[in-house]
């Protein structure tokens, strides 16, 4: 009798969390979370007491109310309040370092060039953010994220181009660039030829 109870939000114990937490949820760190920003992502954890589930700074799951946020050092105090890892941002991985980071985003881009790839798109991919996966990528192998897609398609292309007689507006679909006067203008700025001439000399 007496003994005070501590709420529960989606299964953790409000004031047992408490306990577990890190620290408090400063504006620098609250900034870090509405932008983002995965340069954070081995500072710090962020819990959401409404949903029971912790995050890296850099999950672009749905933004949290800023009263629901808890802040943990490391995942394990998370875990220790009761916190369910994300789906999204699995905060329970283990960091990869740059190389092989850098390694897994050239594969996912090798196997999905063909598809819409933006900075966004790959930093959802393989867990980070777009300012750190560019800045990352471009430190390890010397070109930037765009420029290894662009020269993955075009490489792409000019396989297509020398070994088989598919329309070159197909092969720009098939390399995933539908535009096709781009397509054309990107390929004579890697080759120093058009398509066609690239063909032509090729085939």
């Amino acid at each position: 009798m007496g003994k005070v109870q501590g709420r529960w939000h989606g299964g953790t114990d409000e004031t047992s969390a408490a306990c577990h937490a890190s620290g408090p949820l400063t504006d620098e760190l609250w900034q870090a979370i509405i932008s983002n920003n995965g340069d954070y992502n081995s500072k710090f954890f962020y819990a959401v007491k409404s949903t029971g589930i912790f995050c890296r700074p850099s999950c672009k799951s749905r933004m949290p109310k800023k009263e629901n946020v808890l802040i943990f050092s490391t995942a394990q105090l998370a875990l220790s309040a009761n916190y369910r890892p994300c789906k999204r941002c699995r905060p329970t991985a283990k960091k990869l370092p740059d190389q092989e980071w850098v390694s897994a985003i050239t594969e996912y881009i090798d196997t999905h060039y063909n598809e819409k790839l933006t900075l966004e798109v790959l930093a959802e991919a393989c867990l980070g953010s777009p300012y750190h996966l560019h800045r990352t990528f471009k430190k390890v192998k010397g070109i930037t994220p765009v420029a290894y897609i662009q020269e993955t398609r075009v490489n792409k292309a000019k396989l297509y181009l020398a070994q088989s007689e598919i329309a070159v507006t197909d092969i720009a679909l098939f390399v995933g660039m539908p535009n096709i006067s781009y397509f054309i203008t990107l390929f004579k700025k890697k080759t120093g030829y058009t398509p066609t001439e690239y063909r032509q000399l090729n085939y």
